[in-house]
């Protein structure tokens, strides 16, 4: 008992102190100013992920069911998520549907978590700031967008695009669903340091205003097979997928679980909830224009309105493929190189976009 109230004393110490974290440092960049936040304070009990239920729904994202009481017209959530060393491990990424990973600055890159149902999905970090480009994958897919922080052009954007964003550093209207972990401030350092949670989530999410379902007539593109090896692919045990010097991923397939078990940093990437390393069914690489725009390192990546090339991996064998983002609003779509539209593994996927002058390599 002393313990828990030690611990609750000291988050509400940090928000009092006037706790904004000092936008964006990373390797080689100066912070910017401080922005004021207000988070609630832990949980007294971290939820931890449990098994859902399933119900008869399929999970556009994925293809499989979803939990009982979920449903595909629900809006998906999804989350930034850190990616440097000092910030690992994730927790909640084993659970995402999909993994979107693109650069950020420096040559580290960050990751978008997206989630169709947050049912039995367990505590989710830790969440870091906005990039434009995260706002246009997460607009594709109808997200609700959760962040803490961004760039001054991904805060001007959430306006301009209309984006369902939920932030708990610019505003306390949500900090509901995100706190400081006592753990992480301990052992990761400040700006490391925020969770939200399924549990969290979708017991605050009735509360807010925002649109919670799709409106009538959406749909996304995407198909599923129980098999989606890609037929005529090459062999690809293994798929290394260079972003920069600091960061190259590698994907190596399991035959047992017929996933591609996920390293970065010469590591596994394992989930800090429950040590297990991430497996996803579809690893996606596409390439797209990655340009610096300022003194920050800060990149613009080309994608809404742009297409370009790429390749898809998926039970052991991997395909070249295309892509095309028709708009803000349109998701990432793929195909063949005959123009058919790639049919994936039913199962979560994994979708890396790298610069131009890299490119996806199998083994």
């Amino acid at each position: 008992m002393k313990h828990r109230v030690w611990a609750l004393a000291l988050a509400l110490i940090l928000v009092l102190a006037g706790c904004g974290p000092k936008e964006e440092v990373e390797p080689s960049v100066s912070p910017s100013p401080s922005q004021t936040i207000d988070v609630t304070a832990p949980p007294s009990e971290s939820p931890a992920p449990t098994e859902p239920v399933l119900g008869s729904e399929i999970n556009p994202l994925t293809g499989l069911l979803l939990p009982e009481g979920s449903n595909a017209a629900q809006r998906p959530v999804a989350v930034m998520l850190n990616n440097i060393r000092k910030a690992l491990p994730q927790q909640g990424n084993s659970q995402a549907d999909i993994i979107y990973e693109a650069l950020a600055e420096g040559g580290i890159t960050r990751m978008l978590g997206v989630y169709q149902s947050m049912d039995g999905v367990g505590e989710v970090g830790s969440v870091r700031s906005s990039r434009p480009y995260y706002l246009e994958l997460a607009l594709g897919l109808d997200a609700i967008y959760l962040h803490a922080g961004g760039s001054e052009e991904a805060y001007a954007n959430i306006t301009k695009w209309n984006v369902t964003a939920l932030d708990c550093v610019r505003t306390t209207d949500y900090s509901g669903i995100f706190w400081r972990d006592p753990g992480r401030l301990k052992n990761n350092g400040y700006e490391h340091s925020v969770l939200t949670s399924g549990e969290a989530i979708m017991e605050n999410f009735p509360k807010y205003t925002f649109r919670k379902e799709h409106e009538e007539g959406f749909s996304l593109p995407y198909t599923f097979a129980e098999d989606g090896t890609p037929a005529d692919g090459v062999e690809a045990k293994v798929v290394r997928v260079p972003f920069s010097k600091v960061k190259t991923g590698v994907f190596t397939y399991d035959e047992a679980k017929g996933k591609y078990l996920v390293e970065e940093y010469g590591q596994p990437l394992v989930d800090g909830n429950n040590g297990e390393q991430v497996a996803v069914t579809n690893v996606v690489t596409i390439r797209a224009n990655c340009k610096t725009i300022d003194d920050y390192g800060r990149l613009r990546v080309d994608l809404s309105g742009y297409h370009g090339d790429g390749w898809f991996a998926c039970g052991g064998k991997m395909v070249e493929i295309t892509w095309e983002k028709k708009d803000l609003n349109s998701p990432l779509t793929y195909a063949y190189a005959d123009g058919t539209p790639v049919v994936f593994g039913q199962g979560n996927s994994y979708v890396n976009i790298i610069p131009l002058s890299n490119e996806a390599k199998a083994e």
